[in-house]
């Protein structure tokens, strides 16, 4: 087991910023500030003056593309994006090919996590119509929860059926976390603009066919079935204003609603379709700059509970098309921190909200086992980032394996330095060192 020393760090950790050191042991946080250090017991001693150590971020939504989509994305390629961006741990989306609807297919992804993952890792279980026996058998100690897509889907898991939904709701026990877009009402605008423009419909439009009345009409239901049954429900990527008067504001921990934002979300508005077009088309849609200030503020205020990144990447080629082929979504795990470290800079977020929101509140609101937080006896899951390192995003210094990013061309003024996950370094200035530091996440449910 190695020993590594970080010195005069800035700390950012559970509301309060501070001048200190940590000492790891292993795969743990040995002591936080600890006195009278002999540097010589240690097999690494890190200067950090000038820098942050921030815990490590936990995404709670990715899709990572394997098995079956392999060509966009994989565990080993996207797991080495993540920590290049600070993300220590990950829980990945069902909808890979073949969609994670049994237990055995969950597993699969588990194995080969176990052999390729840098970063942690979780796998959300797949609802269909018709695989509540199986939704029913997911150990909630060792799996994230329970994806449903409630409009949107890929393959066969669109959720649709009111009596699936009810029994769902009122069955599951564990998190069911819920992409919430109104199918109806988006194919009802999807027809009437193709009928106007054919298959080359202007990307400024895609806010308008994946509009506020589909998330919204959407999302309240999904409020109304959990408040019916008491179900635990966590909304992903919240993209509204509107959609943000649904939660409350209460502390986390009396919460049986929750709800995500994205950096896509928190960053982008739709005057960038005109510049970006396709690389910006994401489910559900970014939309007005008045609808991005609604969700920082809702943020801010508590009413969204944490950050997270949908990763979803596709190669440059299915991007580079015309509007009803252009796949949505897009890679952002390498860039989500610095990104919303930027947001800092002019005030929209403070950096203990940040590390608030994308750590602490993912561990808490997950039960994560010691995880989120800079701790004595958590495992040693930290980010250390430079704070006055300006640099753009270009296709040379781009991680992913779809080799692209919506932020090219963007310069930010924080660069990520080093990432540990369980103790061992692996990512510094620039390297990956590779060989599978990544473990299954277990919750204290």
């Amino acid at each position: 087991m190695s020993k590594i020393y970080i010195k005069n760090a800035t700390i950012f950790n559970e509301g309060k910023k501070f001048l200190g050191s940590v000492s790891i042991n292993g795969q743990f946080i040995e002591s936080i500030n600890p006195m009278h250090v002999d540097e010589s017991n240690f097999d690494e001693v890190i200067d950090a003056k000038g820098m942050y150590l921030l815990p490590g971020m936990i995404d709670d939504q990715v899709h990572f593309r394997e098995p079956g989509l392999t060509h966009k994305a994989d565990l080993f390629s996207e797991s080495r994006a993540a920590v290049a961006g600070g993300i220590t741990s990950f829980m990945e989306m069902p909808n890979t090919v073949p969609n994670t609807l049994t237990q055995d297919l969950l597993q699969d992804k588990y194995d080969i996590a176990a052999e390729k993952s840098i970063a942690n890792y979780s796998f959300y279980f797949g609802a269909s119509n018709d695989n509540l026996t199986e939704v029913l058998k997911t150990d909630k100690s060792n799996v994230c929860g329970i994806k449903v897509f409630m409009g949107s889907s890929t393959g066969n898991m669109l959720v649709d059926d009111t009596k699936t939904l009810d029994g769902l709701f009122s069955e599951c026990e564990m998190l069911i976390a819920t992409h919430c877009e109104d199918e109806a009402t988006i194919r009802t605008n999807i027809a009437k603009y193709k009928d106007l423009y054919g298959d080359n419909i202007p990307f400024h439009l895609h806010p308008v066919i994946r509009s506020e009345e589909a998330c919204y009409k959407s999302s309240s239901k999904a409020v109304e079935l959990a408040t019916k049954h008491n179900t635990r429900l966590h909304i992903l990527h919240i993209s509204t204003g509107k959609e943000t008067t649904l939660f409350s504001d209460a502390p986390l921990s009396e919460k049986r609603i929750t709800a995500e934002a994205c950096t896509h979300h928190l960053w982008f508005n739709d005057t960038f379709y005109k510049e970006k077009g396709p690389w910006i088309k994401w489910n559900p849609a970014v939309k007005t700059e008045q609808d991005r200030q609604q969700i920082i503020a809702a943020v801010k205020s508590g009413r969204i509970d944490v950050l997270a990144t949908d990763h979803a990447p596709h190669t440059i080629i299915e991007k580079n098309t015309p509007y009803t082929s252009a796949p949505s979504g897009g890679p952002l795990v390498q860039h989500a921190l610095v990104a919303l470290l930027q947001l800092t800079l002019d005030g929209q977020f403070t950096i203990p909200q940040i590390v608030q929101k994308f750590a602490h509140n993912v561990a808490q609101m997950f039960e994560i086992d010691r995880r989120g937080f800079i701790r004595e006896g958590y495992y040693a899951d930290l980010v250390l980032v430079d704070p006055n390192a300006s640099w753009e995003v270009n296709k040379g210094n781009i991680i992913y394996k779809c080799g692209w990013s919506p932020f090219e061309g963007t310069t930010f003024n924080h660069k990520i330095v080093s990432t540990f996950v369980n103790g061992r370094k692996v990512y510094d200035n620039g390297e990956i060192f590779e060989g599978g530091s990544g473990m299954r996440l277990l919750f204290n449910r």
